[in-house]
């Protein structure tokens, strides 16, 4: 198949795609034997660890380590004297992924498992089902596991490629997107774009307020559905996002409780997106949606909707990137309509938890402010940003790491395409074949065996040489003769089976004997070079760089 030149892209939510996406390579994948056995097992013993005794959790990097005492304990549960003997690689890999399905990774969060027992990954930048993708590295496996449903089978990795070296083959790269601006350092550091901020086409005549703070999620979700019932008796419409589906299912039960009628919109309905999102705007409406609302949702106001102060738009936590925040805000106030947006946050929520919420926790004791009373407070308000811009920088290192890694993949990567592009185009590949015979034929020939009789038998197998051209080179001493014997032989065998064939069939034969040979080569370097990746780290224990150990 002969593909077009990559020449020009122009892409959609070039943010969504070029920033969000950057983390997941692109994989193209088969399936490769594997036992569910030993997923089952280690699931099982990773629910019997204890957090803080016998591992810890890194939630900033999502990483877990084991403790001395946990250590113990598994070695103890295995039967094993030395967990980390490398004769126990496998059995490291099996924990890995089982304590980070157990501890890092969260039903109706990060995924969900449907009726016929399938999981499937929730995107968590729009909130949507992403079907068809899976965890690689057995991490899908172990999730399998955890949550008791048939594990499928590994796969084998084929070919891949991070999605900034794929977008960076085009020539020239361009995007549009309404939240650019805060992540304009890396557009140009790692694309070389530039990025232009475009008036808007009306006067914004919305009004952002300042973030609401509690002490507590119970409090936080009490007021937002006391907040949602005025509002909803005033007939003003209202947009409520949430960041997960178990928030989601959560706040939807409290505001049944507090009698208010609404729709939920998650990635377990999305079928009834467009009709929720169609009625959205209407007067006493009320919407509450995931991330799914979030971008590119264009919610149209009814009749009368703009004189009650137009879409009301209520954050029940901060996400940890300020353009989800501000997709968020910017499905209200379109168009130069009115609108009114409110952050609602608590000390218990996942970005305050682990960026700092403690510090504001103990300002609200220290104060006595109980669960049901906010501060709002441009101060704090801003130090909820900066937390922002701390996830947001250590997720741009995360980025700028892959695409570092990547680039000496690319190299390799390129290397192996142009040799299989030239095998797949040209009409005739022998003289490089030959190239490849004589090659062959060199390093049989330098070789001094220790067991002749091994070496004859082996050799056998690449070059069937007759009995005579056998006996000619087992008396052969001189290196130089030798070498020549060699490759005369190998020509001559290429010569017979060409005229066997025929030429055409010898030509047929050689692209596919390329093919074959180089495809299964590559996967086995990438196999390689993932194990090289996964524990180049160490280096930096000996004060070395582990990037410029792996290239």
């Amino acid at each position: 198949l002969r593909q077009r030149e990559l020449n020009f892209a122009i892409v959609d939510e070039v943010d969504s795609i070029l920033i969000d996406e950057a983390r997941t390579p692109l994989i193209i994948s088969a399936p490769s034997a594997t036992s569910g056995a030993a997923y089952e097992q280690f699931s099982k013993l990773a629910r019997q660890l204890k957090r803080d005794k016998h591992f810890g959790v890194d939630e900033k990097r999502r990483a877990v380590t084991m403790t001395d005492e946990g250590i113990t304990y598994v070695e103890k549960a295995l039967g094993i004297s030395n967990l980390y003997d490398s004769t126990n690689i496998r059995t490291i890999y099996h924990l890995d992924q089982a304590l980070r399905a157990e501890a890092l990774f969260k039903r109706d969060k990060d995924y969900v498992v449907t009726n016929d027992g399938e999981i499937v990954i929730v995107d968590e930048f729009t909130g949507r089902l992403l079907k068809g993708r899976r965890y690689n590295e057995g991490l899908h496996q172990a999730i399998e596991a955890k949550e008791h449903v048939e594990v499928q089978e590994e796969s084998m990795t084929l070919a891949t490629i991070s999605f900034q070296n794929y977008l960076r083959l085009y020539d020239k790269l361009s995007g549009m997107t309404g939240t650019a601006k805060t992540e304009e350092e890396e557009f140009h550091q790692i694309y070389k774009l530039e990025v232009v901020e475009i008036p808007t086409n009306r006067p914004l005549a919305r009004t952002d307020m300042a973030d609401k703070i509690y002490r507590s999620k119970k409090g936080k979700y009490d007021a937002i559905a006391n907040q949602v019932k005025e509002l909803q008796e005033k007939g003003q419409p209202v947009l409520i996002g949430t960041s997960a589906i178990e928030h989601n299912e959560e706040l939807s039960k409290r505001l049944k409780k507090a009698g208010v009628k609404h729709e939920v919109l998650n990635a377990k309905n999305n079928e009834r997106e467009a009709h929720i999102v169609a009625e959205a705007g209407q007067k006493g409406a009320v919407t509450l949606a995931t991330n799914i609302a979030g971008r590119g949702t264009d919610i149209v106001l009814g009749e009368g909707v703009k004189e009650l102060g137009g879409l009301y738009v209520i954050g029940s936590e901060r996400h940890e990137s300020r353009r989800i925040d501000n997709q968020l805000r910017g499905r209200s106030g379109r168009q130069g309509d009115p609108g009114e947006t409110q952050f609602y946050v608590s000390t218990e929520d996942d970005l305050m938890r682990v960026f700092g919420g403690d510090r504001i926790r103990s300002v609200m004791n220290r104060l006595k402010i109980d669960d049901e009373t906010p501060i709002q407070n441009r101060v704090i308000s801003k130090s909820l940003e900066a937390a922002q811009k701390r996830v947001e920088g250590f997720n741009f290192d995360t980025r700028k790491n892959v695409v570092q890694y990547d680039d000496v993949m690319n190299r390799h990567r390129k290397a192996v395409y142009t040799i299989r592009k030239r095998a797949l185009l040209a009409e005739d590949i022998s003289k490089q074949i030959k190239e490849m015979v004589e090659q062959e034929a060199e390093s049989w020939a330098s070789v001094a065996p220790l067991d002749k009789k091994e070496f004859y038998r082996e050799l056998e197998t690449v070059f069937p040489f007759s009995e005579k051209q056998l006996k000619q080179l087992k008396k052969t001493e001189d290196l130089k003769e030798r070498l020549k014997l060699f490759k005369d032989y190998a020509y001559e065998l290429y010569v017979e089976r060409e005229e066997v064939l025929g030429a055409e069939a010898m030509r047929q034969i050689e692209r596919e004997a390329v093919m074959q040979v180089l495809d299964q080569l590559w996967m086995q370097h990438l196999e390689n070079m993932e194990h090289l990746r996964n524990g180049i780290g160490w280096r930096s224990i000996g004060q070395r760089d582990p990037l410029v150990e792996y290239r």
